[in-house]
């Protein structure tokens, strides 16, 4: 679990007429992860040819595409559940049990079912779409009239006749307006349309067609021209009959909807049922692309986990009778940039995706999950530090494992992060002396300076109080920080043992050690006063601490500076654990403040917003000083303590696998 898991290459040649035995075996056994040839070993082109993908890929392609359109159309369609409903009781996909079959009797199966529906469905779904563009057209002609329904004259006058020239449209400067139409012994008339930040009228103007360019000439400069259909009646009028018309297009247009959800019903499920089954077969004929291929035989490479290399084995020895010729080979980093599987259990997925976030390691590079699986939920913890933060968010995430978790695989894996955030907070809260704030000694002992319980510890007296003692925080803080950094040395100096480079163990890491040991007693002595130091343990540290200085910067050379200076920065970054620890404390000690004095302030009405205040100050506080915490948290793994050993960029192991969402091979006789 430290490091991937150990991977081969492997390679085989098979004879062709094994090879749709061969596909579909490595297909659902899901061991092999299969190598493109063509791209990662060019030079074995010089002996065999490409393999072309087989001929039915187009065929499948072309069925995958047609239920893929009838899958996006319905779609549109479906009426699923949304909100708080959808997420207390998410649909579950019921997986339907299929037989395996010839790719001949699925095609006829698919068209069986296309012959039955497609038509229907594009007929249905053109028609949709057709009304509501004509009733889109309809609002806009609506929305053009609605300018007009202050005038009194019929909209057929819109336009050019014999002699007069009619205009409608939208401006800011109406008077203007007016007075150039009536200069040129015109008509015009405007109402008000606007009342808000920017007013505008609606203008209608009109003059003898002679003077048509001059009317033309005005409106472009000053009026947004109303374009509206040809139409007889006054502005009222046709708005009515428009809107007559408009809800007849949405009464049938709802009509067909509702055909459409009972199709999306009954169909949607089938069709993606056969879309899988019919990628499937798309992907096993694709995948031939990738090999090599002689006269006779085909040509296959790609990767295998370690502890499956015997099992994949015996498998195509059993497919092709054991006409086959196979081999297998440990990898080198370089040229070969093996593929990384991160061998961990089901529980630390969510982890995993974090990790992702930033990049996934290399073949040889240590995994940092399980040190994500400690250090970020508790980096939380103590940046949260409440403990009724952490109560609420322990009970969610409890909840949503308990509750949802049967039902979701995604919440069940993701609720575990919540359970530990909610731990590590409560944990923290506890210790640092918060309960939503100073809640309970301002609620309920009555004394604000009170703390929420005593208990002396090995010596110490807990809880601390950190609002008023902020000094001791930061001394824990500093601590887990430095903790946390050399835990990345440490791991640096596995990874490097295990790469056989032990040269960089001495050179790099160890004078990081020597450097801290020395550095740091010399500085608590000499100018943090904190103890004295015997000649013996000053020579010792001031060694230490010279060996650590002269090999930073024979690595480093003149960018050693930067590199001590770095890691004091990266170190002092973990004081945002008590910077953000404090202010959520804080927010919550002023909205408790804040909701003692309603009564005072409200007398009648007071004991209620104490109660409002309470619930959502809080409630606002946790959602916002929750996300604080998470991203810091995750910034500190990141930045701080990846830098100290880890790279990433590696290749995930994407084994040729069947996926299947929607549907469940079974065999005759059984499952």
């Amino acid at each position: 679990m430290l490091f991937p898991a150990p991977v081969k290459k492997v390679s085989f040649i098979v004879h062709q007429s094994y090879l749709d035995k061969v596909i579909t075996s490595l297909h659902e056994s899901g061991l092999m992860q299969i190598i493109d040839i063509t791209r990662e070993d060019s030079k074995l082109l010089n002996e065999i040819e490409n393999c072309e993908p087989s001929e039915e890929t187009n065929e499948c392609i072309a069925y995958e595409n047609r239920l893929k359109n009838l899958i996006g159309i319905l779609k549109t369609y479906k009426i699923s559940k949304s909100g708080l409903k959808a997420l207390l009781s998410p649909s579950v996909i019921e997986k339907k049990p299929v037989k395996k079959k010839k790719l001949s009797t699925l095609y006829r199966e698919i068209d069986s079912l296309l012959r039955h529906i497609e038509k229907k469905i594009l007929s249905l779904d053109g028609n949709i779409q057709k009304l509501k563009s004509e009733i889109d057209d309809i609002n806009e002609d609506l929305q053009n009239i609605s300018y007009l329904l202050n005038f009194d004259f019929d909209i057929s006058y819109l336009g050019d006749s014999e002699y007069v020239i009619t205009k409608a449209g939208i401006t800011s400067e109406p008077e203007m307006v007016s007075r150039e139409i009536e200069s040129l012994d015109g008509i015009a008339g405007y109402v008000q349309i606007g009342k808000r930040k920017e007013k505008k009228w609606c203008i209608v103007g009109a003059c003898h067609v002679s003077k048509k360019d001059k009317l033309e000439l005005i409106w472009q400069r000053h009026i947004n021209d109303i374009y509206l259909p040809s139409m007889t009646g006054k502005p009222l009028q046709v708005y009515k009959a428009l809107q007559k018309q408009r809800d007849k297009l949405t009464k049938e247009m709802k009509k067909l909807k509702k055909e459409m959800n009972e199709l999306s019903a009954e169909y949607m499920h089938e069709l993606l049922v056969k879309l899988e089954e019919i990628q499937i077969e798309r992907v096993r004929r694709e995948i031939s692309s990738s090999f090599g291929k002689t006269s006779a035989t085909y040509v296959i490479e790609g990767w295998v986990l370690e502890r499956d290399s015997n099992t994949l084995k015996s498998l195509l020895e059993k497919v092709t009778d054991e006409k086959i010729a196979i081999s297998t080979s440990s990898p080198s980093s370089n040229p070969d940039n093996p593929p990384t599987y991160l061998d961990i259990p089901p529980w630390m997925e969510p982890f995993k995706t974090i990790l992702a976030l930033f990049s996934i390691p290399k073949y040889n590079e240590i995994s940092p999950v399980p040190f994500l699986v400690i250090w970020f939920p508790l980096l939380f913890g103590i940046m949260l530090g409440d403990a009724g933060y952490g109560i609420v968010i322990l009970l969610i995430s409890l909840l949503a494992k308990f509750k949802l978790g049967s039902i979701s695989p995604f919440i069940r894996s993701w609720s575990l992060v919540g359970i530990l955030f909610g731990f590590w907070a409560v944990l923290f809260g506890f210790l640092f002396n918060s309960f939503f704030g100073d809640f309970v000694p301002r609620f309920i002992y009555g004394d604000e300076n009170a703390l929420l319980y005593h208990l002396d510890f090995l010596g110490y007296s807990i809880p601390l109080d950190a609002l008023h003692k902020p000094l001791i925080v930061l001394v824990i803080a500093l601590l887990i920080g430095l903790v946390h950094l050399n835990l990345g040395f440490v791991l640096a100096m596995c990874q490097n043992y295990r790469r056989g480079e032990t040269k960089k163990i001495f050179k790099e890491q160890i004078p990081w050690f020597l450097l801290e040991i020395g550095g740091g007693a010399l500085v608590g002595k000499a100018l943090l006063h904190i103890w004295d130091l015997s000649l013996p343990m000053f020579i010792v540290s001031s060694i230490f601490a010279a060996i650590g200085l002269i090999a930073l910067f024979v690595n480093n050379k003149a960018m050693g500076f930067f590199e001590l200076t770095g890691f004091v920065g990266d170190w002092l970054s973990y004081a945002r654990l008590l910077a953000l620890g404090l202010a959520t404390s804080g927010m919550a000690l002023a909205f408790n403040i804040i909701a003692q004095l309603m009564p005072e302030i409200v007398p009648y009405i007071g004991i209620v917003l104490l109660f409002v205040i309470l619930i959502f100050a809080h409630l606002a506080n946790l959602l916002i000083q929750s996300l604080g915490a998470a991203i810091h948290s995750l910034r500190l793994q990141y930045v701080e303590f990846f830098n100290r050993f880890y790279e990433g960029g590696g290749k995930e192991f994407t084994p040729f696998r069947v996926r299947r969402k929607y549907t469940e091979e079974i065999v005759e006789g059984g499952r």
